[in-house]
């Protein structure tokens, strides 16, 4: 498929250029990716990866079809599908993609495009339009603030039972699909998921006199159940032969590694069950698994009276003063917030030359160590309130002080930026697979607020620039 370059256009294409009219928040980001061409190379690398002759074959999405795709999709929080119908539909939209009149792909051809985009891409992406702003005077890097959330993944609410039911349902399907591909069927395999449908509801559906009684033997049976399943999968594996043709074979292959996969997946939640039910062991959450579809996930509590406990990873994010994010991560498990502070201000330096004049947060980033290490590296006014213990007087005068107030306002901004992203860019919730696709997905959003906010800005210093002039 050739992604390198786009095919000549048409006199079709060339009457929608002159007559389409973009909104002026679009055409502020279109003239930003037309002037750093650069973006694209990063792209178009990615697309190529792993092809052999990615300049024959027929005509795919280019490097530049995909990026405006990919930024459209984060601005307007479309789903694959709504971004497709929507740029079919929309002069507009074909002329900000770049498709013009060509056909629109399909949504699962967007979904292959954006799948081959990776994280590291996309944090180059965004570092590069930090510089950008620099460049343009938009942002001085000179106020910084910081905080975290939780982006969950899509999974159901986890609990012992229903983890043994997915392992179950899915080990059987993949079986049964993978003795479709053998001559003869291939050797005997049990299927058991009925039998341990109704042991995951009888569990469920107990009242709490019922499970001081019933649940161990019900678990019990739930336990053996799957344990039988990962057994004959195994055997299965190991006495199926060969398929009859290559391209069965090939499909025989995947299975057979998806199959283990999730077996060792299940032995997992089998060996966590066992230690909590019946062995009455209290299993520390770094050692739970809480899917087997997304086994990356954590569980984070974060005191929150609304959502006590929360499924999916910490982010870490760090606002400017004109509201780009400059700095995100996806953070493994959940450490305490101060042990970020110390590695944003050396992520700073790095993209701006300088400390922040003003670094604020909330009570989480507070420590000793890192008061000292604002003052060490420059940092003018640090606004981290000290949380618990008994407070010198002179942090008692500096709490006080109206800088430190003001401070405290402006790290207030960060909640409404991490609320826009949830609910405008659509990063509550990451609806990908894997830990690679999660970092994308956050990527996506950071990238899409931040082209937003460019372009805001560059639109107001021209309005303003249009008033000196009147």
């Amino acid at each position: 498929m050739r992604t390198t370059i786009a095919p000549q256009p048409t006199f079709a294409d060339l009457e929608l250029q002159r007559q389409a009219v973009l909104d002026p928040t679009l055409e502020a980001i279109s003239e930003l990716l037309d002037q750093h061409g650069e973006l694209l190379e990063l792209v178009r690398q990615d697309l190529v990866r792993g092809l052999r002759r990615p300049s024959s074959g027929r005509w795919g999405m280019s490097a530049e079809q995909v990026l405006r795709s990919f930024v459209l999709k984060g601005i307007k929080n479309w789903d694959l599908r709504e971004l497709r119908e929507r740029t079919a539909d929309g002069c507009s939209l074909r002329l900000f993609t770049r498709f013009l009149c060509q056909r629109i792909p399909k949504h699962d051809a967007f979904n292959r495009a954006f799948n081959r985009l990776r994280p590291e891409t996309l944090r180059t992406i965004n570092e590069a339009l930090i510089h950008v702003a620099v460049d343009l005077g938009v942002e001085d890097g000179t106020r910084l603030r910081v905080d975290t959330s939780v982006v969950e993944t899509d999974i159901h609410w986890p609990t012992d039972s229903t983890l043994l039911w997915d392992s179950v349902r899915v080990i059987t399907r993949l079986v049964r699909s993978f003795l479709a591909q053998l001559p003869a069927g291939g050797p005997a395999f049990s299927n058991r998921t009925r039998s341990a449908r109704r042991r995951m509801q009888e569990i469920s559906r107990m009242t709490t006199v019922q499970r001081q009684s019933q649940l161990v033997p019900k678990y019990r049976a739930l336990l053996r159940i799957t344990e039988q399943v990962v057994r004959d999968a195994r055997r299965v594996l190991d006495t199926a032969g060969p398929a009859a043709d290559p391209l069965r074979e090939a499909i025989r292959q995947a299975l057979a590694r998806e199959i283990d996969h999730y077996c060792g997946l299940a032995q997992r939640v089998i060996a966590q069950t066992r230690r909590r039910l019946l062995d009455g062991e209290q299993v520390p959450n770094q050692e739970k698994i809480f899917s087997i579809f997304e086994p990356h996930t954590d569980l984070i509590k974060r005191g929150k009276v609304q959502k006590p406990v929360e499924f999916g990873h910490k982010i870490f994010l760090a606002e400017s003063r004109v509201g780009l994010i400059t700095q995100y991560r996806v953070i493994e498990g959940n450490p305490n917030d101060h042990v970020h502070v110390v590695r944003s201000l050396g992520e700073h330096q790095r993209l701006f030359g300088a400390a922040p004049q003003l670094y604020a947060g909330d009570r989480g980033f507070y420590s000793p160590s890192n008061v000292e290490a604002c003052q060490q590296l420059g940092v003018d006014v640090e606004c981290l309130p000290q949380c618990g213990g008994h407070k010198t007087a002179e942090r008692t005068a500096h709490e006080k002080s109206a800088a430190f107030r003001q401070g405290q306002r402006f790290r207030a901004g960060i909640e409404g930026r991490i609320s826009v992203l949830f609910r405008g860019r659509g990063m509550k919730r990451c609806p990908l697979e894997g830990p690679l696709r999660y970092e994308a997905f956050v990527g996506l959003a950071v990238l899409a607020n931040n082209l937003l906010v460019i372009a805001t800005q560059l639109a107001r210093r021209r309005r303003r620039k249009r008033k000196r002039a009147a």
